[in-house]
């Protein structure tokens, strides 16, 4: 009866292990591994740092803070927003501290600081050496050159530009406080057209067949519901067009590798062909009490990877699941999980 006692606490112990968020801490993740995940952390708005985690989906090693770790406990700042790779560098955006931190993309050691900025939102690189930056309060897009890591001018844009993406020598700018999406012509850096889309725009990409599609979230204000809109880059004419329901506030658009599938976040992880004639009715992972925050696709192996903001104070949880949406594991990140960098 003890040996049988034992036995069954040993598997009642692993049981409740294995449903627990791995602690993240120094472990051997390295940015040199063949496969990885950069999350980017806001932190607190006002008072707490943000902070880079790194995570190798392989072992399972995560490195809570690893901008911290490999700069001498050095801080990024407050907030950050979202991280891009270009040049062998990785461009940082801090929202609140109005700046952009450039780091190797080697051994992830800071190189740089571009100041003079606003509200920065994302960087969009267009040529090998100039990039685009939204700002969420600027009336205006700043052009950075790459070289000096200086801001060469701007772009005059209503405030709110969001994410943006690239094709056929035109960029194209989400704006959440307008009801376009702005075309601009990369070569000369002027705005050349827009496109109505709707309140809220934020979300933006591209599919397998150079389609723009944009998401857009709404404004309850003016009752606008949210959108999502397929847009030809040529002839700049929306294709199709889907209206969410009144009270609904869709966001994080993305796409996965074949980039035929779409997803998206609407209290659960929502996915949609391109092909699709209709929004999808149900989601592919429920949220349940969870606070989903944010929303990646792993090109490696098509897993979707989630942020769980938990109270907002709390370390985000981040969890892991299949194509189809089976729940693979979890593991805890930094406080306030916005953006996933997979590599």
């Amino acid at each position: 009866m003890r040996l049988i006692t034992l036995l069954i606490m040993t598997c009642s112990f692993w049981s409740c292990v294995k449903d627990k968020p791995q602690e993240p801490g120094n472990t051997v993740a390295s940015i040199q591994a063949d496969r990885k995940v950069l999350i980017v952390n806001e932190g607190n708005f006002g008072w707490g740092s943000g902070t880079v985690s790194l995570y190798d989906p392989t072992t399972g090693a995560i490195v809570s803070d690893y901008f911290g770790q490999q700069n001498n406990g050095a801080l990024l700042g407050n907030v950050c927003q979202s991280i891009t790779r270009h040049n062998n560098n990785y461009y940082v955006v801090v929202n609140n501290s109005n700046k952009i931190v450039v780091v190797n993309a080697e051994n992830f050691k800071k190189t740089g600081t571009i100041n003079g900025l606003v509200s920065p939102r994302y960087l969009l690189p267009v040529t090998y050496n100039k990039a685009y930056v939204s700002d969420l309060y600027a009336n205006f897009i700043q052009v950075l050159d790459l070289n000096t890591n200086a801001l060469s001018g701007t772009i005059p844009c209503r405030n709110g530009t969001e994410e943006m993406i690239s094709i056929y020598g035109k960029a194209y700018v989400s704006n959440g406080n307008s009801e376009y999406c702005y075309v601009v012509n990369t070569m000369n850096d002027i705005i050349t057209d827009s496109v109505l889309v709707g309140k809220g725009a934020a979300g933006i990409c591209i599919d397998k067949h150079s389609k723009i599609w944009v998401l857009s979230s709404g404004d309850a204000a003016s009752a606008q519901t949210g959108k999502l809109s397929r847009i030809d880059p040529v002839s700049l004419q929306i294709e199709a067009s889907w209206s969410f329901n009144a009270g609904e506030s869709p966001r994080n658009l993305c796409i996965n590798k074949t980039r035929d599938s779409l997803y998206f976040l609407n209290n659960g992880v929502f996915q949609m062909q391109i092909n699709s004639v209709a929004l999808p009715t149900s989601p592919l992972i429920s949220q349940g009490s969870k606070i989903f925050y944010t929303l990646g696709i792993n090109p490696k192996d098509y897993t979707i990877y989630v942020s769980d903001a938990v109270d907002y104070v709390q370390k985000s949880k981040i969890e892991i699941y299949s194509p189809n949406g089976t729940f693979i594991t979890k593991f805890n990140a930094g406080i306030i999980s916005t953006c996933f960098q997979f590599e």
